[in-house]
């Protein structure tokens, strides 16, 4: 290597961490937010963005705005994180969600949870749109997520550890709070709406899956599939939140009634179940 080379590459500005970058972030967003300290962090996936207009004193950033934030590009996804009150409660929203098939890299994926954890959240809720596998699911069910299967063949835990920001090897018994379960499906049953609940399996996309690919992953115990979910609540646990997880049921996956189903068509289902969505949400705020 010749003597330029040499010092070119001792000049070079080393590259920032992982705890930095959320560092950096998190700064930004307390000066954006005049030091606003939420305590519940919310996911809102495709189609269930319209909670985020029901939460007071809004504040929005766009993403844009936020080092090191990437921008989603997806249908439906606003992009942007909203401080506010929500059910008495401070809450951070982020208004669409990255995905692995947008391009994104996991550390990209999951950045916002970081930030989540370091402005003070405790607490993450995460919705999504998803395939339905269990025959006994319908079109616009709500699904609370007992468990996840990770099937994208990826880990966003994978390569240096900082342990400000997690322990090396995080333990996975309990992804998703049992209290929370427990909590959700008791104010369901008050507020008359019905939850089913069952296994979610995570999956790269963009492609919906094969008849011969829901059939396996339905024998593996999934009762839903989706295309994000995974990856953020891999990072909670990591970080020591609390997570919910709930799926609205937007097509049936049936692989012996298989019916061809478009971006379109999912959104409008998610749309349609947003408000008993929201309405569930909001009550599960107000207690926890």
């Amino acid at each position: 290597m010749s003597s330029n080379l040499i010092a070119e590459k001792a000049n070079r500005p080393e590259k920032p961490t992982l705890l930095e970058e959320t560092e950096e972030a998190t700064a930004f967003l307390k000066k954006e937010t005049g030091n606003f300290t939420p305590e519940v962090g919310l996911i809102l996936g495709t189609g269930l963005g319209k909670l985020a207009a029901n939460i007071k004193s809004k504040q929005e950033v766009p993403y844009e705005k936020i080092p090191h934030f990437a921008a989603s590009t997806v249908k439906s996804h606003a992009g942007q994180l909203d401080f506010g009150m929500l059910s008495g409660k401070k809450v951070m929203a982020m208004e669409g969600r990255f995905h692995v098939y947008e391009g994104f890299s996991l550390k990209q994926v999951t950045f916002p949870v970081r930030v989540m954890r370091a402005i003070g959240v405790k607490t993450l809720i995460v919705s999504n749109a998803s395939g339905g596998m269990n025959p006994q699911f319908g079109k616009g069910d709500l699904a609370i997520i007992t468990d996840h299967i990770n099937f994208t063949g990826l880990n966003p835990l994978i390569g240096p550890n900082h342990e400000k920001l997690g322990p090396r090897f995080p333990d996975m018994s309990e992804p998703y709070n049992q209290r929370l379960i427990q909590l959700t499906e008791k104010i369901a049953l008050e507020e008359k709406i019905s939850v089913k609940k069952g296994v979610y399996i995570g999956v790269t996309g963009p492609n919906l899956e094969t008849a011969a690919e829901y059939r396996m992953m339905r024998s593996w115990g999934a009762d839903m599939v989706g295309m994000s979910t995974v990856p953020e609540v891999i990072v909670a646990v990591h970080a020591g939140l609390q997570v919910l997880g709930i799926s609205v049921i937007t097509d049936l996956c049936l692989p012996d009634a298989l019916e061809a189903v478009d971006i379109d068509h999912i959104i409008a289902t998610a749309e349609a179940a947003g408000p008993k969505l929201d309405r569930l949400i909001e009550k599960v705020i107000e207690k926890i």
